[in-house]
Formats: structure tokens, sequence, C-alpha cells
């Protein structure tokens, strides 16, 4: 009977082993591994707001009016070796108006250095090079799994040497959403070149761990643990980094820039405290607005104007110090 029991607890026990591995190269493979399908996330759709505005006459006007600038733009496609090897992508826009300054755009989760055209545009408007990188595992970028901005951080530190040393830039911004977001928050926290002069970070997560918890709960009805954990040891093996460790929270500590957190406050993908913590946890020169009525990543839709005049006021005030 005891000899029973035993073998019962142990055929029980390797089974959940077994179901916790398979959930967790599962969940990997949903989430990390490289794939040009896209993932229906949870509060990733439009807010009742921007979809009002983006059905307006004068909405879908200023809509044309960035799909006709970009396509007469000539981006030049670009290409730096990051740390590990891969060769990573990147579209470069030279402004006709003399001077030396840039940004560096980070797209989202599952994006590519084609989207954020409106900001693009912007940017370029007001004198700035442009130049909008493929993440590692998007687009025409090499790799085989998505860094959650934790890799991607040293590809940036890159991407910015690239602009001062081969471009000539003297001021740099940076400026991400969502992935791209907590990606140049993670950026900010290395030795990046002294042109590097302020961070711009809309929508951005505090760490993958708690990211990726929040969407497991919504999508799957699951709780974080202890499908999070094996995932992540998952991901250690495979991608060789660790939910935990990906974290913007910890990173945004170091970070001696001026740092402008921008989140709407009906962001159900990448909940609204998230960015409040992160400005509570940054030490330098710091902003936070928090935009009425925006989804995610949606604040340049809901309130393009003074996205805009904040911009300016922010990168005088970043200049100045």
């Amino acid at each position: 009977m005891k000899k029973k029991i035993i073998w019962t607890i142990s055929v029980l026990f390797l089974t959940i082993i077994i179901g916790l591995i398979g959930a967790g190269n599962y969940f990997y493979n949903v989430a990390i591994n490289r794939s040009h399908d896209a993932v229906d996330l949870h509060g990733g759709g439009e807010s009742v707001k921007a979809a009002v505005l983006l059905s307006d006459e004068e909405e879908q006007r200023k809509l044309e009016e960035v799909t006709n600038w970009t396509e007469k733009q000539n981006f030049e496609m670009v290409e730096i070796q990051s740390d590990d090897g891969l060769k990573l992508k990147a579209r470069f826009l030279k402004n006709e108006k003399p001077g030396s300054k840039a940004v560096i755009l980070a797209h989202g989760y599952k994006g590519n250095s084609e989207q954020m055209p409106g900001i693009t545009k912007f940017y370029y408007e007001q004198g700035y090079d442009v130049l909008k990188p493929d993440a590692r595992g998007h687009g025409l970028s090499e790799g085989e799994y998505i860094g959650y901005g934790w890799h991607d951080r040293k590809d940036l530190v890159r991407w910015s040497q690239f602009l001062a040393e081969q471009k000539g830039e003297e001021t740099i911004f940076m400026h991400g959403f969502s992935m791209g977001a907590a990606t140049v928050l993670m950026a900010s926290g290395e030795k990046l070149p002294e042109e590097v002069n302020g961070i711009i970070a809309d929508s951005g997560y505090t760490t993958v761990h708690e990211e990726l918890s929040h969407q497991l709960k919504y999508l799957y009805n699951l709780p974080a643990f202890p499908v999070m954990q094996v995932t992540s040891t998952v991901t250690k093996i495979r991608a060789g980094y660790s939910f935990t460790e990906a974290s913007a929270i910890d990173s945004i500590k170091r970070n001696k820039l001026p740092l402008l957190i921008i989140h709407g406050d009906q962001d159900q993908l990448v909940p609204t405290d998230m960015g409040k913590r992160i400005y509570d946890s940054a030490t330098s020169p710091k902003h936070l607005w928090i935009v009425p009525g925006a989804g995610h990543t949606e604040a340049y839709t809901i309130a393009e104007q003074e996205y805009q005049d904040k911009l300016k006021a922010f990168w005088s005030s970043a200049l100045d110090n």
C-alpha cells in the first residue's frame, strides 16, 4: 500500500512537471519565439475616443497627408551588428535642413520600422534626422526571439553610437512606444554616448514578468505562478534572459538623463499604473503626462497638438540641463 501511494505521488508529480514544461515551451513559442503572426493581446484594441477620432473626416485627411508624405521620403536602409553578432537593420531619414540632431524611434511588439509615420513626420518637420530600427526578431533584423527590450537595450546603445560616429549627430533623443518604450527605458540605464540628451517613453511596462503576467491573467485566466516562472526559465535557456531581470524599473534607477513618461489613462494592455511607477522610480529630471481618454499608445492620436507641445518643451528643458 505504501509503495503504491509513493508510486502514485511520483507519477502525479512527474505529470505536473511535464505539463509545466510543456506549458512553458508553449508560451515561449507564442510570446517569445519569432513569428510573423499578429498576437491578439488583451487591451490591444482602440479606445472609444480614438475610434471616433479615426472615423472623423479631418482625421482621415491627416492620415492621407501623412501617408502621402511618407511615400515621398527617401529612407536609407542602414545596418549594424549587435553585441552577439546579429545583423540589425533600420530606416534612416536624413533631414533636408542642415543640422546634427536626431531621434531614434523604437516600435512596439510585433511591429517594425515602417510604422510610426505621424511622429516621424513631426520630428522631421522640427529638423530632426530620424532613425527607425527594426528590433531584433522583428522586420528585417535578424534574431529568432523577441527580447521585450532587454537585449534590445544594448542594440539601442549601438544605434546611438552609430548616429554619433557615422552620421555626425550631436543631439540624440530616444523615443519609444510600448515595447519600444520599455526598450528606451532599459537602454537609459546603460552607458550611452554623451550625444544622447533625453528619453521619451510612451506606454512602457515596468518588467517583462509583470506585463506577461498581466496578459496571462486576461487572455488565459491563469495565475502567474507557476507558469511565468517556468516560461521564464525556458526563456533563459532558449533566449538568454529571464523575465525578472528584464526590468525597466531597475534600469531607470541608473538613468541620469531627462525623462518624459507618457501614458493613457485608459490603457488596458499596459496598465496606467505601470507608467506612474516608472515615473516614481526615476531619479533624473522627469516629467509625467497621463493622457485622458487615451488607450494604449493612443496619446498622439487623442491629443496630437498637446503631444507635440509636450515634446518641444521637453527637448528644450533637456538641452538646457
